[in-house]
């Protein structure tokens, strides 16, 4: 039965009996010391503000004694007593930390070390300290009250310290819960900046990215909570909903540490652990000492041998423009429109002597590549370039996605997870990557959802995955990895959607890349907007509220901030 039930306010009774009636009194006084008794306990369990607790425990301390003057002290790794909270009139050394050795006197230090209450009484005056136990017994601080003459109730009496006894030991439980939950969060809090620095660290083209995209998110945030007119006027975020944006942000591209860095580092079209282009250089030297092995054979054997030479030179000089270009086209900085294409395909026809098996010492995987095609005899003629079997690389089942995964992606999958052919990679239309790539970079999207999903998060922290996963998806619905249209998403989602964009576009510690000046980035974003990429009240909250010159102030280069006119970029009011 619920105790204020119990010990709810008492019926008067009364007698004419003198004994009766004063029976009657004391058991209203008994009745309603137990109910405050139990409210203050129940207030305590409750609250989870350690400061807050600490003032309550004081505040009802001193109420209930009437005394003026209390200090909890709590004990730290060193074994010192450090005050943790005061209430009431001060004295001289309250704000001090009390040292076991050079303290040994103070009634706090006392009590801690004899694991009993400690009173020193000067006439009406008196001071108490008792021990703050945990669930184990162990004492982890000291309650100390004070009353002096002038409180008008002189020194605590047996009773009173009783009860402060039995509100102290509640007390202590609850700031041990408390003190639990703190290093608890303490943990998880180091845990999620571990992994983003992991991240971080493991690639030179992210840099800090995941430091810097929580600190745009919240500046937005923040914006949209002091908003006092626009459509985010009603937007607010209590104590418990800042902890998810914070997690999340910092979380929002954890899924990264399942990606390769061969795949995101990829700075040629060839490269994989290593750059291929190596392999297909030494396949035009092994072409060039064959064409000069001919020459010298056919000049022993009786040949021209100044049109011999004249021949092989002009040969060298074709092998050598060739490989000039399958290199440039490797690098990938030009696009390649279809007659760049064709000339690959043309090179490609050109043809080595394989003499070696090219099956021996090789991976268990790659040698089960190979053995999907029957081995040819040695030697054997090769194309210098190739899309051959062996480059396709089977995706695992376990990774595989359908239509109705319990995660709600819409992904194209693409039938490989690599495909490794060379004229298929030299031929990629812009940049590096090849569609499987991509698609390995853009599933740490998805990546970051499962994990995240896989946490016990409790329930004030259950939209993180959803916040953290939802910074690719885009207005129109044509984002990743759920096709979410921005009335799907939440608002913190779409604010960590323009963090990402911002940071990744002004970044200036991207080894491959320099970072954008404020115009640049504000000017690609609007196109971005506009095209309905990204939310545009959101946006423009961004940009009246100034928090692209704020987190420029603290971190890009003098010459990346530079004035232009917001006007263009703006609706009008």
């Amino acid at each position: 039965m619920d105790a204020s039930v119990v010990y709810g306010a008492p019926q008067p009774i009364r007698s004419f009996v003198l004994e009766i009636d004063e029976l009657a009194r004391t058991m209203e006084l008994m009745r309603d010391t137990i109910r405050r008794f139990l409210d203050i306990s129940t207030a305590l369990a409750a609250e989870r503000d350690l400061d807050r607790l600490l003032g309550r425990v004081l505040g009802e301390s001193l109420a209930l004694t009437g005394a003026g003057r209390g200090v909890v002290y709590l004990r730290d790794e060193t074994g010192a007593l450090r005050p943790a909270q005061h209430a009431g009139a001060r004295e001289d050394g309250d704000e001090h930390a009390l040292d076991p050795a050079k303290d040994a006197a103070h009634p706090a230090v006392t009590a801690v070390r004899e694991n009993r209450a400690s009173v020193s009484r000067n006439g009406n005056a008196g001071v108490a300290a008792l021990p703050l136990r945990n669930r184990h017994g162990e004492v982890v601080g000291a309650l100390l009250i004070g009353r002096s003459a002038g409180d008008g109730t002189g020194a605590l009496s047996a009773e009173l310290l009783a009860f402060v006894e039995a509100l102290s030991g509640t007390a202590a439980v609850s700031i041990e819960t408390r003190q639990l939950f703190e290093a608890q969060k303490d943990l998880l809090e180091a845990l999620i900046r571990l992994m983003a620095n992991a991240i971080d660290a493991k690639s030179p083209y992210t840099g800090g990215h995941c430091q810097r995209v929580p600190e745009i998110a919240k500046l937005l945030a923040r914006a949209a909570c002091d908003a006092q007119d626009g459509p985010y006027r009603d937007f607010r975020l209590d104590d418990e909903a800042w902890e998810s944006v914070h997690i999340a942000s910092w979380l929002h591209d954890c899924g990264k540490v399942v990606t390769p860095e061969y795949v995101v580092d990829k700075a040629t079209k060839l490269e994989t652990l290593c750059d291929r282009i190596h392999e297909i250089r030494m396949r035009f030297e092994v072409i060039k000492r064959d064409a000069e092995i001919a020459c010298w054979k056919a000049v022993a054997a009786g040949g021209d041998r100044t049109a011999l030479q004249a021949e092989l030179a002009e040969a060298w000089a074709a092998l050598d423009a060739d490989y000039a270009f399958v290199a440039e086209c490797n690098v990938g900085g030009e696009f390649m429109a279809p007659e760049r294409v064709a000339r690959l395909r043309a090179i490609a026809q050109r043809t080595w002597l394989r003499t070696l098996d090219d099956r021996l010492g090789v991976s268990r995987e790659e040698g089960e590549r190979k053995a999907r095609t029957p081995a040819a005899p040695l030697p054997v003629v090769e194309p210098l370039l190739a899309d051959k079997d062996e480059h396709l690389v089977e995706r695992e089942a376990q990774a595989t996605l359908g239509a109705d995964n319990p995660w709600g992606f819409r992904v194209k999958q693409p039938r490989w997870k690599f495909n490794r052919g060379e004229l298929y990679n030299l031929s990629i239309g812009r940049g590096t990557l090849t569609e499987e790539e991509r698609f390995i970079i853009n599933d740490h999207m998805a990546q970051t959802i499962m994990m995240l999903e896989c946490l016990p998060f409790p329930r004030h922290l259950k939209s993180v995955p959803e916040m953290a996963g939802g910074h690719h998806e885009k207005m129109d619905g044509t984002g990743y990895p759920r096709g979410l249209t921005g009335a799907q998403m939440s608002p913190v989602a779409r604010m960590l959607a323009i963090a990402d964009i911002f940071e990744a576009l002004t970044a200036a510690d991207r080894p491959y890349k320099k970072g954008k000046r404020l115009s640049e980035a504000i000017a690609i974003m609007h196109r971005m907007k506009e095209d309905r990429h990204i939310d545009p009240e959101l946006f423009e909250l961004f940009l009246r509220a100034g928090v692209h010159r704020e987190y420029a102030q603290r971190h890009l280069r003098p010459e990346q901030i530079d004035e232009f006119d917001l006007a263009p970029y703006l609706s009008a009011a």
